[in-house]
């Protein structure tokens, strides 16, 4: 998964910054930014594509749907669309769960010592 750098004073990534950080064509960029309309880049007086960090999260979803997941574009937009209950609730459980295990290990370790 290709990883966003994280700098909070850099406020807009151009297109060839944002095709490096996914290892694509611009096209490719400029074609997701076509079929999913959430990105929605800034463009500077000579047009310009400028990307906020918001844009890259939502590049990273895509890119995982599409690339690394096998969505195709129409079902990678559904994803993105969906609301997000399930995800988070399941991650929920997992955390209570994980939050479960470590309270049995410090309560096991107490007892022994």
């Amino acid at each position: 998964m290709p990883e966003i750098p994280h700098n909070p004073e850099k406020l807009f990534y151009t297109i060839g910054e944002v095709a490096d950080i996914f290892q694509v064509n611009h096209s490719l960029i400029r074609f997701w930014e076509k079929e999913f309309p959430s990105i929605k880049p800034k463009k500077n007086k000579k047009g310009n594509r400028l990307f906020t960090a918001a844009d890259l999260e939502i590049f990273k979803r895509i890119y995982t749907l599409v690339k690394e997941q096998g969505f195709t574009l129409e079902g990678a937009r559904q994803q993105l669309k969906a609301p997000h209950a399930e995800a988070p609730k399941a991650t929920h459980e997992v955390l209570i769960q994980k939050l479960k295990t470590a309270r049995k290990a410090l309560v096991e370790l107490r007892e022994s010592l």
